[in-house]
């Protein structure tokens, strides 16, 4: 019998994108971080990408303090990989950014691969009257955010994380960062395999149409070969359509609360899990089978578990 090709479907239970009054149903506490990573795990996630937040009101939070409730907590619960932030929130420093992965060197840490404007605004419209803090409404609002990811940037982040063993998930967010990706291969700073994380539909990056994610996986054929994993990201109502599109041409996929609070039009997600169940479904009913977190390892040549500070 052919063995079926296996699907790493990521997870991101909270980010830095949304905040606590649009929903419910985001976490919020380190306790309500970790049941949503674990649940997560349960419904089929092979990966979890983690951020922290301020369990006062929510604000995104990157000291490494932060992180280590719901990593202890994950860890004694779940065999699943676990990837911490190094975006953080797009307004912090990247002296900040990189803190909780430096101190936890987990199996996986985010990498944004290029500077960008990065605008919330649009989503302040939609929830104009809910938002319950002054810091939502100022963070949501700024029309001049400009996330900051140089070079140098980068290089810290590659230079600090990599001699503990970490790998990436590359997050594009546009055709340049894959080249600027393909600029460290050559500089002999990364070596594959690559995990890319295309995103697609933010405000300030690529659209979120077919053609867009072609033009990314065709970009990315080419300055890679068969040296690198796919995996797409869409964000808010791009999430499944953009999923089963990445699952149908081969690569792996993203979802959770961090991309998108939906889980049907004018219907919120209630559990990151709940969207993981999804698409689920749908790589499932493409005749794939999803990896599980030791097959996720072997699929990205991960160090282990067992190779971490939590």
């Amino acid at each position: 019998m052919t063995t079926k090709r296996k699907v790493i479907i990521t997870c991101a239970v909270t980010g830095a994108i949304h905040t606590p009054s649009m929903s419910e149903f985001l976490p919020v506490t380190a306790s309500e971080i970790a049941e949503a990573a674990i649940g997560a795990t349960e419904a089929g996630a092979a990966v979890v990408h983690l951020h922290a937040r301020n369990p006062e009101d929510g604000r995104p939070d990157q000291t490494p303090e932060a992180f280590q409730p719901f990593l202890d907590v994950i860890k004694q619960r779940s065999d699943c990989v676990v990837n911490i932030t190094t975006g953080g929130a797009p307004t912090m420093s990247i002296q900040e950014r990189v803190r909780p992965a430096a101190k936890w060197q987990p199996e996986l840490a985010s990498l944004n691969m290029g500077s960008m404007n990065f605008g919330l605004f649009p989503m302040l419209k939609r929830f104009e009257g809910r938002l319950k803090h002054e810091w939502e409404r100022n963070y949501i609002g700024d029309k001049g955010i400009l996330f900051h990811n140089t070079f140098e940037d980068i290089e810290h982040i590659l230079t600090t994380l990599g001699p503990n063993g970490t790998k990436f998930e590359f997050e594009c967010y546009d055709t340049a960062h894959l080249y600027n990706l393909k600029h460290f291969v050559d500089a002999g700073l990364v070596k594959g395999p690559l995990f890319i994380q295309t995103v697609f539909g933010l405000m300030g990056g690529i659209g979120a149409h077919p053609d867009d994610v072609m033009h990314m996986k065709r970009t990315a054929d080419r300055l890679f070969g068969d040296s690198y994993r796919w995996s797409v990201l869409g964000a808010g109502r791009h999430q499944l359509p953009l999923a089963a599109m990445s699952a149908a041409l081969g690569g792996h996929v993203r979802v959770g609360l961090e991309d998108s609070l939906w889980a049907a039009p004018g219907r919120l997600a209630t559990s990151s899990a709940e969207q993981v169940k999804a698409v689920r479904q749908i790589i499932e009913g493409l005749g794939l089978e999803i990896a599980s977190p030791d097959e996720a390892r072997e699929i990205l040549e991960l160090k282990g578990a067992d190779k971490v500070a939590f």
